[in-house]
Parts: C-alpha cells; structure tokens; sequence
C-alpha cells in the first residue's frame, strides 16, 4: 500500500491487534511489530523463521519514548546529535521497568535501538504509542529486501500489509554500535566507521562476531542468495554470475555492476538488488571480484563473507 494518511491508519490497525507490518526504511525493508508485545514479536520470528537467540532492533520516533526503555549516555547524545534519525543503530543497557518484550532482547539487559530516517516510517512511529521491533521484511538468512516487491516475493501473502516507500535510499543495514562500556562497532553498515570515529574523536573497533550471537546482525550465514558465492575472482567460468565493482568497456550479459565509476556508496546500495537479480535469473554460481575494503567497502565485503558463508 502506498504512503498516504489512510494507509498508515490502516498500518496503525494491524499493529494494534499485534499484527507484523512490514515497513520502508532508508537502510532495507523491515518486519515490524509492537516491541512492547510478546505475542507480536513472536509472529515476527515465526514469520522470518529467525532464531530465538537472535535479538531485534527496535526502532523509535522520539527520544522521550527511548528514555522509558534505556539508559542514555554521552556518547548517545553525541551520536544521536549527528547521525539521528539515520543508518545507525545504538546498543544501550534496558532500565528495569522498560516494557520492551523478553522476545526481543532474548531475555538480556541489552536493547538494539535506532531512529530511521524514512518519513513514511516516521508518521507511523509518531501515532503509536510504542516502539516497533523490525529486523529486516526476509526470511532469515536471505537477502534483504530494499523494496516493497522484495517483500512480497519474500512472504506472498503471509504478511497483511506492506507499505511501500519506493526503493530503499542506502539499501544496506546500518551500522551497529555498542554503548555499553567503550564504544565498539559490532555490524558495519548505513554509515562509515571513519565518520563514527570524527565524531567521538576516537579509533572505535570493529569487532566481529563470536560463535555466541548477542546483537542483531551476527549470524554467520546471512544476506544470501541462496547461490554459492566466491570472492576475490578475476574472471568467471562460462555460466557464472560475475559482480563488478565498476563498469567495464567490454561486457558480457552474465556481467553485474555495483556501480558505474566504482562509488562504493552506490555499490553498497546496490548490491542486495544484484544478489537478488542474480537468484531470480536462476544461475547456479555466483563469482566476485576484490572489493577495496575501505569506506563503504569494508560493509560489501562483510556482506559478501556472510553470504558466502558455508
């Protein structure tokens, strides 16, 4: 359904009979539900087939609202100043009597928050009177979805109501950051590590996950086509899928581009609508190219590893 004030009513009355929605944000397309709901966020995981261990991002209008689930830091506020609403997403300590469900946060003091940017989402988020659990509109494992048609293809007609804001404008998830002590980057996405690091004046880490998953976003296997995927390749055997980071003088119809100058932001928003494309033209192999891992490069190529992943 299209953005208009009668479809977010209609969104708004799903919702409030803890019914999943999916809904447009600028990073990718998500499954969203009343946070404060255990019945509504278990249809979410059910519907994704999402493991229970694996937590959700719960996502806010306002920062009154997030003051009633969290405790806020410094290094929030400074953050929020520059990048809210935005493609980034803040691990901060749950306070005792937040109403956030036990589903959500597999049962720990710990809750993944962000503001999105999108304005269809945002007039959502402003008549609820609570926040809204939204992992990515996939199955779990798969590639996300940066329009409303990814969805549909995901789920048919198992979810009631899908508002449609176009095409994703980053198209790829955002950046996670734990607050929870010293600042560390636990999923690379919507914004650069640099600019995180501008602005807290500070090298902040990446840290890859561990066997034990304690934030969204840390699967091993994930945002895959379903295709085996090898990296780093020169060229392609005949039938194979070749993804480029740039354009090439001379190209073959089994030739993919992220981006026509090799922009690595363009890429980025890119690359879910090749992998999908890819999939839905039936190849059996998937080979890629060495993407610079610098900037927005470091998040294709995790993106890429994940996906490759056995």
């Amino acid at each position: 359904m299209n953005n208009n004030l009668a479809n977010i009513k209609k969104s708004v009355s799903f919702l409030n009979k803890d019914d999943c929605v999916a809904i447009p944000t600028e990073t990718v397309y998500g499954l969203a539900a009343n946070a404060y709901s255990d019945k509504a966020v278990k249809k979410i995981y059910i519907l994704k087939k999402r493991p229970k261990n694996n937590p959700s991002i719960v996502h806010y209008y306002s920062l009154n609202q997030l003051k009633k689930d969290c405790i806020l830091n410094k290094n929030f506020f400074i953050l929020y100043k520059k990048f809210c609403p935005g493609p980034i997403t803040f691990i901060l300590k749950t306070r005792n009597d937040s109403n956030i469900s036990k589903f959500v946060t597999n049962k720990k003091k710990i809750l993944a928050v962000r503001f999105p940017k999108n304005k269809i989402t945002q007039s959502l988020l402003k008549v609820l009177n609570y926040p809204l659990a939204a992992p990515s509109a996939n199955i779990s494992t798969k590639i996300s979805p940066v329009s409303a048609s990814d969805v549909r293809e995901e789920f048919g007609n198992k979810i009631k109501f899908i508002l449609d804001g176009g095409r994703s404008k980053i198209g790829l998830e955002s950046t996670i950051i734990s607050l929870v002590g010293k600042p560390k980057i636990l999923r690379l996405g919507g914004i650069e590590r640099k600019k995180i690091n501008k602005v807290l004046n500070k090298n902040v880490k990446y840290h890859k996950a561990k066997k034990k998953i304690t934030v969204p976003g840390q699967s091993k296997l994930h945002y895959s086509p379903g295709i085996p995927i090898k990296l780093n390749t020169k060229k392609p055997k005949p039938g194979e899928a070749f993804i480029l980071i740039k354009k090439r003088e001379k190209s073959y119809k089994n030739y993919y581009y992220l981006s026509k100058t090799k922009n690595l932001k363009e890429a980025a928003k890119n690359l879910y609508k090749i992998l999908r494309l890819i999939k839905n033209k039936n190849y059996k192999n998937i080979v890629v190219e060495k993407i610079p891992n610098i900037g927005f490069g470091e998040a294709i190529n995790d993106r890429l590893k994940r996906a490759s992943a056995k």
